[in-house]
Protein backbone atom coordinates (compact mmCIF):
# COMPACT_ATOMS: atom_id res chain seq x y z
CA UNK A 1 0.00 0.00 0.00
CA UNK A 2 2.63 2.58 0.94
CA UNK A 3 4.98 1.90 -1.76
CA UNK A 4 2.08 1.18 -4.37
CA UNK A 5 -1.31 3.62 -3.57
CA UNK A 6 0.63 6.70 -1.61
CA UNK A 7 4.80 6.65 -2.48
CA UNK A 8 4.02 7.19 -6.12
CA UNK A 9 1.02 9.35 -6.02
CA UNK A 10 3.17 11.95 -4.14
CA UNK A 11 3.06 11.15 -0.72
CA UNK A 12 6.58 12.14 0.46
CA UNK A 13 5.83 12.73 4.09
CA UNK A 14 8.06 10.83 6.06
CA UNK A 15 5.98 10.81 9.42
CA UNK A 16 2.84 9.63 7.01
CA UNK A 17 4.03 6.86 4.85
CA UNK A 18 5.40 5.45 8.58
CA UNK A 19 1.56 5.95 9.95
CA UNK A 20 0.01 4.63 7.40
CA UNK A 21 2.15 1.96 7.44
CA UNK A 22 2.08 1.30 10.90
CA UNK A 23 -2.19 1.29 11.63
CA UNK A 24 -3.75 -1.63 10.63
CA UNK A 25 -6.33 -0.74 8.50
CA UNK A 26 -8.21 -3.85 9.01
CA UNK A 27 -8.88 -3.75 12.25
CA UNK A 28 -11.16 -0.05 10.86
CA UNK A 29 -13.41 -2.30 8.24
CA UNK A 30 -16.31 -5.32 8.95
CA UNK A 31 -14.89 -8.78 9.42
CA UNK A 32 -16.39 -9.65 5.16
CA UNK A 33 -14.45 -6.53 4.08
CA UNK A 34 -11.34 -7.61 5.88
CA UNK A 35 -9.26 -8.79 2.70
CA UNK A 36 -10.21 -5.67 0.74
CA UNK A 37 -8.68 -3.34 3.58
CA UNK A 38 -5.96 -2.10 1.63
CA UNK A 39 -7.82 -1.94 -1.69
CA UNK A 40 -7.30 1.56 -3.63
CA UNK A 41 -11.26 2.73 -2.43
CA UNK A 42 -13.55 3.67 -0.11
CA UNK A 43 -15.22 0.98 1.82
CA UNK A 44 -18.61 0.91 3.31
CA UNK A 45 -18.75 0.89 7.04
CA UNK A 46 -21.87 1.35 9.51
CA UNK A 47 -24.87 4.10 9.31
CA UNK A 48 -24.50 4.61 5.81
CA UNK A 49 -20.66 5.89 6.15
CA UNK A 50 -17.53 4.88 4.46
CA UNK A 51 -13.82 4.55 5.55
CA UNK A 52 -11.77 6.68 3.09
CA UNK A 53 -9.24 4.88 0.53
CA UNK A 54 -6.00 4.79 1.78
CA UNK A 55 -4.62 7.99 -0.57
CA UNK A 56 -6.98 10.54 0.80
CA UNK A 57 -6.16 9.48 4.28
CA UNK A 58 -2.76 9.83 3.77
CA UNK A 59 -3.20 13.30 1.85
CA UNK A 60 -5.00 15.12 4.48
CA UNK A 61 -2.57 13.89 6.87
CA UNK A 62 0.40 15.30 4.80
CA UNK A 63 -1.47 18.51 3.96
CA UNK A 64 -1.64 19.31 7.73
CA UNK A 65 2.21 19.71 7.90
CA UNK A 66 1.95 17.68 11.38
CA UNK A 67 5.30 17.45 13.26
CA UNK A 68 4.21 16.11 16.32
CA UNK A 69 3.76 19.24 18.56
CA UNK A 70 0.00 20.29 17.39
CA UNK A 71 -3.51 20.42 18.57
CA UNK A 72 -5.91 18.61 16.11
CA UNK A 73 -9.84 18.71 15.47
CA UNK A 74 -10.92 15.98 13.49
CA UNK A 75 -14.65 16.47 12.23
CA UNK A 76 -16.17 12.67 11.38
CA UNK A 77 -14.31 10.09 13.16
CA UNK A 78 -15.84 6.88 11.18
CA UNK A 79 -14.38 4.20 11.81
CA UNK A 80 -11.47 5.95 13.94
CA UNK A 81 -8.92 4.88 11.34
CA UNK A 82 -7.99 8.31 9.89
CA UNK A 83 -8.19 9.34 13.67
CA UNK A 84 -5.68 6.75 14.64
CA UNK A 85 -3.22 7.87 11.86
CA UNK A 86 -3.49 11.58 12.96
CA UNK A 87 -2.96 10.42 16.32
CA UNK A 88 0.85 9.24 15.91
CA UNK A 89 1.43 12.40 13.72
CA UNK A 90 0.29 14.62 16.19
CA UNK A 91 0.29 15.40 20.16
CA UNK A 92 -3.71 15.64 20.66
CA UNK A 93 -6.43 14.49 18.52
CA UNK A 94 -10.24 15.36 19.34
CA UNK A 95 -12.39 13.98 16.84
CA UNK A 96 -16.06 14.81 16.58
CA UNK A 97 -18.65 12.12 15.40
CA UNK A 98 -22.33 12.69 14.81
CA UNK A 99 -23.10 8.96 14.77
CA UNK A 100 -22.77 7.58 18.66
CA UNK A 101 -22.43 3.87 16.95
CA UNK A 102 -19.33 5.04 15.42
CA UNK A 103 -17.94 7.09 18.27
CA UNK A 104 -18.09 4.23 20.49
CA UNK A 105 -16.83 1.59 17.72
CA UNK A 106 -14.03 4.06 17.13
CA UNK A 107 -13.06 4.58 20.94
CA UNK A 108 -13.53 0.75 21.19
CA UNK A 109 -10.88 0.17 18.10
CA UNK A 110 -8.48 3.16 19.89
CA UNK A 111 -8.03 1.51 22.91
CA UNK A 112 -7.63 -1.80 21.97
CA UNK A 113 -4.72 -0.35 19.82
CA UNK A 114 -3.52 1.50 22.87
CA UNK A 115 -3.73 5.40 21.39
CA UNK A 116 -4.13 7.49 24.59
CA UNK A 117 -4.26 11.17 22.98
CA UNK A 118 -7.59 10.87 21.19
CA UNK A 119 -11.04 12.19 22.67
CA UNK A 120 -14.13 11.40 20.80
CA UNK A 121 -16.74 13.20 21.18
CA UNK A 122 -20.18 12.93 20.21
CA UNK A 123 -21.38 16.22 18.23
CA UNK A 124 -21.79 18.57 15.32
CA UNK A 125 -19.24 18.50 13.40
CA UNK A 126 -19.93 21.50 11.93
CA UNK A 127 -19.29 23.84 14.15
CA UNK A 128 -16.47 22.75 15.10
CA UNK A 129 -15.17 23.27 19.05
CA UNK A 130 -15.06 26.92 19.36
CA UNK A 131 -14.37 25.89 23.51
CA UNK A 132 -11.13 24.15 22.50
CA UNK A 133 -9.63 25.98 19.97
CA UNK A 134 -7.48 27.32 18.40
CA UNK A 135 -6.29 24.00 16.94
CA UNK A 136 -3.11 23.80 14.64
CA UNK A 137 -4.81 21.21 12.29
CA UNK A 138 -8.56 20.45 11.60
CA UNK A 139 -9.17 17.34 9.08
CA UNK A 140 -12.80 17.46 7.96
CA UNK A 141 -13.72 14.24 6.53
CA UNK A 142 -17.10 14.86 4.73
CA UNK A 143 -17.97 17.35 2.03
CA UNK A 144 -18.87 21.03 3.30
CA UNK A 145 -21.21 23.06 0.95
CA UNK A 146 -19.28 26.40 0.76
CA UNK A 147 -15.57 27.66 3.01
CA UNK A 148 -16.44 26.37 6.21
CA UNK A 149 -16.43 29.94 8.53
CA UNK A 150 -17.16 28.68 11.70
CA UNK A 151 -14.09 25.94 11.35
CA UNK A 152 -11.75 28.61 10.06
CA UNK A 153 -12.27 31.08 12.97
CA UNK A 154 -10.93 28.15 15.30
CA UNK A 155 -7.29 27.91 13.21
CA UNK A 156 -4.61 29.21 15.11
CA UNK A 157 -2.10 31.41 13.45
CA UNK A 158 -0.35 29.46 10.96
CA UNK A 159 -2.28 26.42 11.40
CA UNK A 160 -4.18 24.41 8.40
CA UNK A 161 -7.23 22.99 7.96
CA UNK A 162 -7.84 20.36 4.84
CA UNK A 163 -11.78 19.80 3.85
CA UNK A 164 -13.63 18.73 0.93
CA UNK A 165 -15.19 21.23 -1.03
CA UNK A 166 -18.62 20.85 -2.99
CA UNK A 167 -18.20 21.77 -6.68
CA UNK A 168 -20.86 21.30 -9.64
CA UNK A 169 -18.95 18.15 -10.70
CA UNK A 170 -16.49 16.84 -8.18
CA UNK A 171 -15.75 17.44 -4.51
CA UNK A 172 -12.41 19.38 -4.48
CA UNK A 173 -10.18 18.37 -1.55
CA UNK A 174 -8.60 22.08 -0.28
CA UNK A 175 -6.34 23.10 2.20
CA UNK A 176 -6.61 26.83 3.88
CA UNK A 177 -3.88 27.98 5.73
CA UNK A 178 -3.44 30.79 8.41
CA UNK A 179 -0.66 33.56 7.45
CA UNK A 180 -0.12 36.88 8.98
CA UNK A 181 -1.81 38.52 5.40
CA UNK A 182 -5.06 35.99 5.84
CA UNK A 183 -5.95 32.56 4.76
CA UNK A 184 -4.36 30.94 1.80
CA UNK A 185 -6.40 28.37 -0.31
CA UNK A 186 -4.70 25.44 -1.96
CA UNK A 187 -6.85 22.70 -3.64
CA UNK A 188 -4.98 19.52 -3.89
CA UNK A 189 -7.58 17.38 -5.85
CA UNK A 190 -10.62 15.79 -6.69
CA UNK A 191 -12.09 13.69 -3.90
CA UNK A 192 -15.38 12.09 -2.88
CA UNK A 193 -16.90 11.95 0.77
CA UNK A 194 -19.89 12.22 2.57
CA UNK A 195 -22.22 15.63 3.11
CA UNK A 196 -20.81 17.21 6.01
CA UNK A 197 -24.34 17.26 8.22
CA UNK A 198 -24.98 20.35 10.47
CA UNK A 199 -25.78 23.48 11.17
CA UNK A 200 -23.27 24.76 9.11
CA UNK A 201 -23.55 21.56 6.67
CA UNK A 202 -26.08 19.95 4.84
CA UNK A 203 -29.62 18.88 6.56
CA UNK A 204 -30.06 15.28 7.44
CA UNK A 205 -32.47 13.33 5.26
Amino acid sequence: MVERQLRRRGISDGRVLAAMAAVPRELFVGETLRRRAYADSALPIEVGQTISQPWIVAAISQALELRGEERVLEVGTGSGYSTAILARLAAQVISIERHTELAEGARRRLAQLGVANVEVVVGDGSVGMPERAPFEGIAVHATAPARPRTLLSQLAPAGRLVVPLASDSVDVLTRFRRTPDGLVEEVIGPCRFVPLIGDEGYRAD
